[in-house]
């Protein structure tokens, strides 16, 4: 149960003054539903003023707050902007703008012939000075002292920054005063503030200490809600699988294996052997071989006299798996079997009867393999294809479909950076895949300008013609979602008048069904070009495909950019990638796009995105999903996530774990920050 103390922050945020129907909508989707939510949405920036005499001792450009005596209302001619002509203590003139609707503001809050005293940016428009839509009108200076620094936070439309900024205010009005569940000698050393009088800091002004104390408080939640998953998992009764090796033995690979695979194996064989359930994660680049790895895992739990099931994301992506398995274990007399939400009526009925009654070895499914209806002989083993980003929550939930806990490996084709590593798999040991196979090709990676684009449609139908695939992806960014959605689709039209019917489209708005046709229609080779916006599913194979074009590349992350990379150089063709610059590129994204001409190596190219970003360059963080925070940001989880790691640690092993006070005070912490399953696995584990 949530401590009632917490109960005040997770009110409803309609239980704010001011919040109705209509303003819920617009704070619905920055994510402002409670108001907890209000209290941890932080300023992006901060506006410094400065209070001035007169307009002469202000530069252009520069914030300001003034008095101004209002000389006249000038009505625009047609459609032009309502402008106040006033004039400053001296008899300097300027003219306060206002476009669209804001003139009956304009007139009541700025009447002829009163002084009022104005914040806003000063500008010049012409020979004369302008402030457009000035940020504050007060009738004395007293109402503008508090805005000399002033907070500048994320809106969506319907909001403005002063409504946000008075929830916020109501918000930390509302917020108790929680107990400390920081280490007193790190609070010390950081010179911390307590949690309330950081959250207030955080909203005044810039704040490093203060800020990196709440980035600090949610990297601790979550290691110590890892380290809780942990404990629990060892304390789990397992089911030992030793193979005999007699299925492997059979196994007639096309390759031999590569040391890193060789490796990952034997710690996989090491952790089912164990009494206690393993969970492991398997990192592997694009291409490293983790299929082969995973199969040698699912092949120990059947000789053990068990079953596995693998979970790919999508219907696409589980129909690939089983066919590779089946492919790479043909010979070894395993069934391997293909279960996803289409399958219907008698075919299902037959299939789940042959599950339980353990004739089927290993199956492959999306999220179908664990619903209720379906039940094995012995589960023994859970795959999971990771990149659809299972939370730990359902990680555990999936692994209660067998009599004993079922050892889990989970696998991801994103090379993760190891600080964070540690941020998202914290629970987990990891294995990772960091050498190619032999005889994989080098993507050939070029960056070519914008302006060339008709040189680069003239390639793609000589490539086409030759019989060859290619992808041509778009970026897809947040804020513009409907308008790069747009651009996809111009993009599509414009190919397709091009090369006809041999042109498919997938973006992530489209219905699955019509999204699966689309992709059905590339993998088998009926259309020859796949324009797409960054949703091309992680891991589809189309050996086929050896051209690579991506759109205003320097919009994207590096480690998003390799992962689309590795969709080509997957047959024994000369595969190419083309990223495609626009004519304002910042150093960061020359820099990213540099890397990726002369690297491959996708833990390398990991590393670099992190550095290359910092705390602030945070273009195409979301895109690529890289991190399970919202008050962290990049530059605070590298430093001061291994801090609290070590910490939650301490927590645990020296200070009495959660029973102690500290620990009790951290329980609170785990709940104010929704890590409470790691609370409620400690009570049920």
């Amino acid at each position: 149960m949530r401590p009632d103390l917490l109960n005040p922050l997770f009110a409803e945020a309609t239980s704010l003054k001011g919040v109705g129907a209509g303003l819920a909508r617009p704070l619905d989707k920055l994510g402002l539903t409670r108001v907890r939510d209000f209290l941890y949405h932080l300023p992006d920036r901060f506006v410094q003023r400065r209070a001035v005499q007169t307009l002469d001792e202000a530069a252009l450009g520069e914030q300001i707050i003034v008095a101004l005596t209002v000389l006249e209302h000038r009505q625009p001619a047609g459609r032009g902007p309502f402008r106040v002509i006033a004039q400053d203590s001296v008899g300097n003139h300027v003219a306060i703008t206002y476009f669209g609707r804001a003139s009956y503001t304009a007139k009541k809050s700025l009447p002829v012939g009163e002084t009022r005293w104005v914040a806003g940016r000063l500008d010049q428009f012409g020979q004369t000075w302008q402030i457009v839509h000035p940020d504050h009108v007060s009738e004395d200076s007293a109402g503008l002292q508090g805005h000399l620094t002033e907070a500048v936070y994320p809106l969506s439309e319907g909001l403005t920054q002063g409504r946000i900024a008075s929830l916020i205010h109501q918000s930390l009005g509302q917020a108790p005063r929680l107990p400390e569940w920081i280490e007193p000698g790190l609070l010390a050393r950081e010179e911390w503030p307590a949690w309330h009088e950081a959250l207030a800091r955080t909203h005044q002004a810039p704040d490093k200490r203060a800020r990196d104390r709440l980035a600090y408080d949610e990297l601790f939640a979550n290691a110590l809600a890892l380290m809780l998953v942990r404990a629990a998992n060892r304390t789990r009764a397992g089911q030992p699988l030793h193979g005999d090796g007699h299925l492997r033995a059979k196994l007639n690979l096309p390759f031999a294996l590569t040391g890193a695979q060789s490796r990952s194996i034997a710690e996989i064989e090491s952790d089912m052997a164990q009494g206690s359930p393993m969970l492991r994660l398997l990192q592997g680049d694009v291409g490293s071989g983790k299929t082969a790895v995973a199969l040698h895992a699912m092949l120990v739990a059947v000789e053990a006299g068990g079953q596995a099931a693998l979970l790919a994301p999508t219907e696409i992506l589980a129909r690939q798996h089983a066919d590779t398995l089946a492919r790479m274990a043909r010979g070894t007399g395993v069934n391997i079997a293909l279960l996803t939400g289409r399958d219907k009526g008698r075919a299902r009925e037959a299939l789940l009867m042959n599950l339980l009654d353990g004739g089927i070895d290993i199956l492959v499914g999306t999220h179908a393999i664990f619903q209720d209806s379906v039940a094995y002989r012995n589960l023994a083993l859970v795959v999971i294809d990771e990149q659809h980003r299972f939370g730990v929550g359902q990680r555990l939930m999936l692994t209660q479909k067998a009599r004993r806990t079922p050892h889990c490996l989970a696998m991801t084709a994103t090379p993760i950076p190891r600080t964070l590593t540690l941020a998202q798999y914290g629970e987990m040991e990891v294995s990772r895949l960091d050498e190619m196979p032999p005889g994989r090709q080098a993507i050939d990676t070029r960056v070519v300008a914008q302006e060339r684009l008709a040189d680069v449609i003239d390639g793609i139908g000589r490539h086409i013609a030759a019989g060859h695939q290619a992808y041509w992806v778009c970026p897809m960014v947040r804020e513009a979602e409907n308008e790069d959605l747009a651009a996809a689709e111009a993009r599509h039209a414009m190919l397709a008048e091009r090369f006809g019917e041999r042109v498919v489209m997938v973006h992530g708005q489209m219905r699955p069904e019509a999204k699966d046709a689309a992709m059905e229609r590339f993998a088998s080779g009926e259309a020859s070009l796949l324009v797409a916006t960054t949703v091309i599913e992680v891991g589809v194979d189309v050996p086929n495909a050896t051209l690579m074009v991506i759109e205003q590349a320097e919009r994207f992350g590096l480690a998003q950019l390799h992962q689309l990379r590795g969709r080509v150089g997957r047959g024994s063709q000369k595969s190419t990638c083309l990223l495609l610059r626009g004519d304002m590129v910042s150093k960061v994204g020359r820099e990213r796009l540099a890397l990726m001409r002369e690297t491959q190596d996708g833990f390398l190219l990991a590393e670099e995105d992190l550095r290359l970003r910092g705390g602030g360059e945070l273009l195409g963080t979301r895109q690529s999903g890289d991190t399970p925070f919202r008050v962290a940001d990049f530059e605070q989880i590298a430093n001061l996530l291994p801090i609290a790691h070590d910490d939650a640690r301490l927590l645990m092993e020296r200070d009495g774990g959660l029973s102690s006070p500290r620990g009790e005070a951290a329980r609170v912490l785990l709940y104010l920050f929704e890590r409470d399953w790691g609370v409620q696995l400690l009570r049920g584990g």
